[in-house]
């Protein structure tokens, strides 16, 4: 995989397909591999040049080397909104995709971001929304700290879950099982496990990426002035992300489209990749449209 040198790190990045640049912004301690090929597949087909990143801290892209606070002192810190000392937070992260842009050549592109990816999306289209064409947040928040929060149930489990490079696949599926939808197969999910782990293994760099994700308050002012095309997608089956984080989003951003699904937790399933792909075109349209208008009048 390609990789290039932007906003001051190293970013590894791959590209498939032709058409308007679409650029796919992953979740929290994800990699660009945990994009689904299939829905990958899917979009390229449907007219986009697709690309996938590794955000800092994840995969093959630089590695940051801060000390991260505990994961219970971030949820702590970041629920009654008190100072967490990082050394990044969204808005850099941001940078960072736009940054890629820049290092590809690309004016503007159509931004689709998942869970932490979403907040990503939002924090680009607020702060670079001449970068961004239409904006898809997916199973994401406004960083508002009452909508989309985890559900009580699932912390114990994220704060007993300590993986070490060897038991990280079999752990993640367990974990996986409680906030994923009913079409979750720990057979593939175990398979994914191995090859994330045999990629790239960076706890420390989850516990930076929380951290900054704690410490980036809240978005809501910023997506009320937002003025692109913007799609909502959230699942209604989503315990690590509530689906009112959804809603808020979907609220905040004058005119946005919300698309919701009933078998649907905090993943991607298959069943739904073709009407996720059918609504991110759609809003794609609109924003190519509305840009052809403005350019003749």
């Amino acid at each position: 995989m390609p990789s290039v040198e932007a906003n001051g790190i190293r970013i590894e990045y791959v590209e498939q397909g032709v058409g308007d640049p679409l650029l796919l912004i992953m979740g929290w301690g994800a990699q660009l591999i945990d994009w689904p090929d299939g829905l990958v597949d899917l979009l390229a087909e449907s007219g986009f040049r697709v690309i996938r990143f590794d955000n800092r801290d994840a995969g093959l892209s630089s590695e940051m080397d801060w000390q991260p606070p505990s994961l219970l002192k971030s949820f702590v810190l970041g629920t009654f909104k008190r100072d967490i000392p990082v050394g990044y937070t969204l808005s850099d992260m941001a940078d960072d995709a736009a940054a890629l842009l820049d290092a590809l050549e690309i004016d503007s592109a159509h931004v689709v971001g998942a869970s932490m990816g979403g907040m990503i999306a939002q924090t680009m289209a607020i702060e670079h929304p001449d970068r961004v064409r239409s904006l898809t947040s997916i199973m994401s928040n406004t960083g508002d700290g009452r909508n989309g929060r985890i559900a009580t149930k699932l912390v114990p489990r994220m704060l007993k879950h300590k993986p070490t490079r060897e038991t990280a696949p079999e752990l993640g599926v367990e974990l996986f099982k409680h906030f994923a939808g009913p079409h979750f197969n720990p057979t593939e999910a175990l398979e994914r496990g191995h090859q994330r782990v045999a990629r790239s293994w960076r706890p420390a760099g989850s516990g930076r990426q929380i951290a900054a994700i704690a410490a980036s308050g809240d978005r809501t002012e910023g997506l009320k002035n937002l003025a692109m095309p913007t799609l909502v997608i959230h699942g209604l089956a989503d315990t690590l992300v509530l689906p009112s984080g959804g809603m808020a989003t979907a609220k905040a951003v004058p005119g946005s489209q919300l698309l919701m699904f009933a078998d649907m937790g905090h993943d991607l399933p298959e069943p739904r990749w073709e009407d996720m792909v059918s609504a991110i075109r759609i809003q794609a349209d609109r924003a190519d449209h509305a840009n052809l208008h403005a350019a003749l009048t």
